[in-house]
């Protein structure tokens, strides 16, 4: 690879660790902060429906995250496999790759759109969902049909972030968020639409990103990777490469969503169905405030991919450990702000008749959550090093240690056995956190000793 074949992109992520770290999160950061704010937007609007509307598509959270998981996990697959292509400077087999991500996704996407309407009425009957089943419904069937709108672009960005390009899916993620806020209520106000206007809304939205990132590669076709159709040749090991972390990756969000669904049922038990509506829409809120934490950890991703390519291991090693520090700093920054102003950041979601009895509890999920930032922040980078360099089955088992297992475990025990009610599912998720951290993050450091003594990526 000649330097005039690289793109800017492409030299950052194979430069300077530290460099390429800030670099790379920065526009990711900004491109996740948007997807939550336009997430927040549908909370917000769909509130002035009622608690019970609210707390329907509450209900539908757990399996609103298997789409994002699909999409994120995919596009993982294809960042962690065509960045190390790029590393080995197989431009060949970066534009190939590309073609069998798209692929994929678009039949796995069809798939799972059938399972999940399927599934749909009997899950929300095991969740409790009683009388706001209607309104998950409404939202639900909406959102399923039209899944591979919602999972292909996760997709494509992935491709981009492959070739260090995280600039065009801040764009294009921008104009999905803006689009999003601005039709929401017109859909579910204007025109009557109720909850499944905001479903339709979030559909129209990111299609259109389809469109933009298409144009990017097909008519202006200045990217790196070029995925042109006259390039597909099949290729097993393509597919490999790239399932190996993006089937493990989906199902990391699988996981939360099991959580989800275990808590929403959990606070229903020992609450209400109005302990639901706290938890599923102040997690918005949290979720939010662990975009910057994510958006330095996928960063760490291509970086690490590129380098396992080049077998550049000891910048491994410095982007490792500086994305942990950088995580670390603006996961406390985030946590100060959070417990100053949840107040009013509540306010966006009680401001109807029908919700503002909610109000105070919110307030109080969303300050005790503030310690789960300083824990992710050691983890979350760890967990995606893994990814990065090809290991998604180990990326996977730790999400299930943190989640399925500690998560779960710890809430059980401190909402039912010490009888500390809603308030111990919040303490558990923080506790399970805490030690699923602490465990990935000495697994990974002892990983990267290893790659560097042996030049080995097997352990």
């Amino acid at each position: 690879m000649t330097t005039e074949d690289k793109t800017a992109g492409v030299e950052t992520i194979l430069g300077n660790p530290q460099v390429a770290v800030r670099k790379m999160s920065t526009p990711l950061i900004i491109s996740m902060l948007l997807v939550s704010i336009y997430n927040l937007a549908d909370a917000a609007w769909v509130s002035g429906l009622g608690s019970d509307a609210l707390a329907g598509v509450g209900f539908i959270t757990p399996l609103f995250l298997i789409l994002v998981g699909l999409g994120n996990g995919l596009g993982a697959g294809a960042t962690a496999s065509l960045s190390k292509y790029i590393g080995q400077e197989r431009r060949d087999k970066a534009d190939n790759g590309a073609l069998h991500v798209i692929f994929i996704t678009i039949i796995i996407s069809i798939i799972v759109s059938i399972i999940l309407l399927a599934i749909l009425n009997p899950i929300l009957q095991l969740m409790g969902a009683a009388g706001t089943t209607s309104y998950a419904l409404s939202y639900a069937n909406v959102l399923f049909t039209g899944t591979i709108l919602f999972v292909l672009p996760n997709a494509m960005y992935g491709i981009l972030r492959a070739e260090g390009d995280v600039n065009r899916t801040m764009v294009a993620m921008t104009i999905s968020g803006i689009i999003n806020i601005i039709i929401d209520p017109i859909f579910i106000y204007v025109l009557d639409m109720g909850v499944a206007g905001a479903a339709y809304a979030t559909l129209l939205s990111v299609g259109i990103v389809i469109l933009i990132i298409a144009y990017w590669f097909y008519i202006k076709r200045d990217t790196y990777i070029k995925p042109f159709w006259h390039r597909f040749h099949y290729d097993s090991a393509i597919c490999f490469d790239i399932l190996k972390v993006g089937l493990p990756a989906s199902s990391e969000l699988l996981m939360t969503a099991i959580l989800t669904a275990f808590l929403s049922g959990l606070l229903t038990t020992v609450a209400s169905t109005d302990a639901v509506a706290v938890y599923t829409t102040g997690w918005r809120v949290v979720s939010l405030g662990t975009m910057p934490i994510i958006g330095i950890s996928t960063a760490l991703v291509s970086i690490v991919g590129a380098n396992l390519g080049a077998r550049r291991f000891e910048n491994i090693r410095l982007a490792h450990n500086y994305s942990m520090k950088l995580a670390f700093v603006v996961g406390l920054i985030v946590a100060v702000l959070l417990y100053i102003f949840a107040p009013q950041v509540v306010v966006l979601f009680s401001y109807s008749v029908g919700s503002t009895h909610l109000a105070s509890s919110m307030v109080d999920f969303l300050r005790a959550m503030t310690l789960y930032y300083l824990f992710m922040a050691i983890g979350a980078p760890s967990t995606f090093l893994f990814q990065g360099v090809g290991k998604g089955l180990t990326a996977l088992f730790q999400t299930i240690m943190r989640t399925v297992i500690l998560s779960i475990i710890c809430a059980y025990l401190l909402a039912i056995v010490f009888n500390m009610g809603e308030h111990g599912v919040w303490y558990g998720i923080i506790l399970g956190q805490a030690i699923a951290s602490i465990i990935t993050w000495i697994w990974s450091t002892e990983y990267v000793k290893r790659l560097i003594r042996h030049g080995s990526t097997e352990g």
